[in-house]
């Protein structure tokens, strides 16, 4: 495929503007955070699910149901609690008395963006329900196998600072996660915007598609056409390997966070406009890309030092290339 063309459709700068838009939409709901609204964004091009653990109120919700309006997808949420069921989520199989067969009823899991709220109140059981989606983009029950629309994105919300009555999220869904975002409160400025904002109406209704189901696909197929250099490839790679050899984690980076970290890097650089990555990015997009899914040594843990931190100092040992 041709590096300036997307695919049968919009251009490669013609997709890079409507990122831009993409971008002002999230910024009009979500004030003061044009970090975490470029990292969802560079997701969604990469084509990652997004884990955000924060505190409630800061706008998890508002950003994910904005995000589903400004790509004119289908939305739906699923409020996990403890009694959740994994039908409850993907769906399940009902009798037809008068034709006497059974039918497939789609769960809410069946849309474009999924919105998973407080994911970690759900029983594992549950939770495990979202790997095959995560990972597949398909559900398979009763045998019979039904394939998810495209894009599909899994936004899963949870609260850091509530323990009970909530199940740790294992790590094979955590590994499935392309990044984990905290938004945090907004500063003094930003928050009195959205009070002026607010206080007049919902910035939600106003928000209109910069993108359709089909060019947010065109989106995700060009970053695909991003060069990743032979060098930067094993730049990642090194990062990668530290994380395995470092005697503060207990469990290091899989061989699928080196193809995520290399996706979303690819989809970073293609916002930015270039057709080629560079090791900034790199150093930029490893900790969300890789933090949540390392397990640290008990010891590290309790000694105050998180996962971030030990990727920071990773990356200032690890070599750069030239």
């Amino acid at each position: 495929m041709n590096r300036n063309t997307a695919a049968a459709g919009l251009t490669a700068a013609e997709l890079r503007n409507r990122t831009v838009l993409l971008r002002d939409n999230l910024s009009r709901v979500i004030k003061g955070k044009s970090h975490p609204i470029t990292l969802l964004i560079t997701a969604l091009a990469a084509g990652g699910n997004v884990l955000m653990e924060d505190v409630p109120g800061v706008g998890k919700t508002t950003l994910a149901k904005a995000l589903a309006a400004s790509i004119d997808g289908k939305f739906s949420r699923v409020q996990f609690t403890p009694d959740l069921l994994p039908s409850d989520i993907l769906g399940n199989s009902i009798y037809n008395q008068q034709k006497a067969e059974f039918f497939f009823r789609p769960g809410p899991v069946f849309a474009n963006i999924l919105l998973a709220d407080e994911v970690n109140r759900a029983s594992p059981r549950t939770q495990s329900a979202l790997l095959e989606c995560m990972s597949e983009k398909q559900v398979s029950i009763a045998g019979t196998t039904s394939v998810l629309p495209d894009p599909f994105v899994v936004i899963a919300t949870e609260n850091p600072i509530e323990y009970q009555g909530t199940y740790p999220l294992p790590e094979a869904q955590l590994d499935r996660f392309a990044m984990q975002i905290a938004l945090g409160y907004p500063d003094e400025v930003a928050e009195m915007e959205l009070l002026a904002d607010r206080r007049t109406g919902n910035p939600e209704a106003g928000i209109r598609a910069v993108l359709n189901c089909a060019e947010t696909m065109q989106l995700q197929i060009a970053v695909r056409q991003v060069e990743v250099e032979k060098t930067v490839a094993y730049y990642m790679l090194s990062i990668i390997k530290a994380t395995r050899n470092d005697t503060r984690i207990m469990l290091g980076a899989s061989p699928r966070a080196l193809l995520l970290l290399s996706r979303c890097c690819q989809a970073y650089a293609f916002i930015q406009g270039r057709d080629y990555v560079l090791p900034d990015d790199v150093k930029l997009l490893s900790p969300p890309v890789l933090a949540h899914r390392l397990v640290v040594e008990n010891k590290t843990k309790y000694s105050g030092i998180s996962a971030v931190e030990i990727i920071e100092d990773l990356l200032g040992k690890v070599k750069v290339p030239v």
